[in-house]
């Protein structure tokens, strides 16, 4: 026994104190084996015997538990030092990155038209049921009111569900001309691949005396947008219906997957929508105070468009922080 208390003091690590251990406390260890023997004796014998015994191993679980703390502080130690990185060392490769691929459609989006001198808005997180909704002709019975696509609080606020409100809010306090847009984050209800309950969005709205803001400048500046941002595509718009723009319309692209053949991810139509978009609806104009005045509006989701431009197929990749996304950019 002495031995194997001895064996166990003058282990050099952390594979011999174990293999120490199993000899002496493992199924077929000599201490175990000892206990074994127990059953076979009777009184003063055995009484002497388990004292003797029970003495050993706690000295044995003693040095054990002492020798591995001690093993497992030396062990951190060299793992410290071996992974230790000197911050002032000076490292001559760069690696260029665009940013988050949101943030970088994002600036392209606000560059485009920042040079069309349009005025950069933002506006609050959490709305009012008018400004979210009622000043943008979305009546009570609404289907976009519904508790599945709104955070609601109480007092009728809520979590903003587009940037629209911004809209809004610019013309309370500005006269026509305006040309505006309202970059930020949105909340809705749901979580799949292609949607998250915050997004960003970025809209638009340019609003001017008289009919001097047509559907033909709308058409014409989207078409150009979309060229700078996908390049050569073929564009079309589809009739469509949104409350606060009469008449209304959602833009298309040629697929940039399979330039318009058909895919998957097109479901084989050969197009993919981008955008919405309209001449602003006169009720919009009237919650506002507005007469004698035309106007068109836009809005795109941005991570769509960073999804487009930079071939990621799960919106949630965008979010999760996973750097083998993220480096690929």
């Amino acid at each position: 026994m002495n031995t194997l208390l001895q064996k166990l003091q003058d282990a050099q690590n952390s594979q011999e104190l174990e293999a120490f251990r199993i000899e002496g406390l493992g199924k077929k260890g000599i201490i175990t084996q000892k206990f074994s023997e127990l059953k076979s004796l009777e009184g003063e014998e055995k009484k002497n015997l388990a004292k003797e015994l029970n003495e050993i191993k706690q000295k044995f679980e003693a040095i054990y538990w002492a020798k591995k703390s001690q093993f497992q502080i030396n062990e951190l130690k060299t793992a410290l030092l071996e992974e230790k990185i000197d911050v002032s060392l000076f490292q001559s490769i760069s690696h260029r990155s665009i940013g988050h691929p949101i943030s970088y459609t994002k600036d392209r989006i606000i560059d485009y038209f920042m040079h069309l001198d349009y005025e950069l808005c933002v506006g609050p997180l959490v709305e009012d049921d008018f400004h979210n909704f009622s000043a943008l002709n979305l009546p009570d019975f609404h289907p976009a009111r519904d508790m599945q696509d709104t955070f609601y609080f109480k007092d009728s606020m809520l979590l903003r569900t587009h940037t629209s409100p911004v809209q809004i809010r610019t013309m309370e306090t500005q006269t026509p001309p305006i040309k505006m847009i309202c970059p930020g984050a949105t909340f809705r209800r749901d979580y799949d691949l292609t949607h998250t309950p915050m997004f960003h969005q970025v809209e638009g709205l340019v609003v001017d005396k008289g009919d001097k803001a047509s559907f033909a400048n709308l058409k014409y500046t989207l078409e150009d947008f979309l060229k700078y941002i996908f390049g050569n595509v073929k564009i079309r718009f589809r009739s469509s219906f949104f409350p606060f723009t009469e008449p209304s319309a959602e833009v298309d692209i040629s697929c940039v997957f399979c330039q318009g053949n058909g895919c998957r991810i097109c479901s084989h139509t050969g197009w993919l929508e981008v955008l919405g978009c309209g001449v602003v609806d006169e009720y919009v104009f009237e919650a506002v105070g507005y007469k004698n005045v035309s106007g068109y509006a836009f809005g795109m989701g941005i991570e769509r468009l960073a999804m487009l431009t930079c071939g990621v197929n799960d919106l949630r990749s965008f979010f999760e922080t996973d750097l083998r996304v993220l480096e690929q950019f």
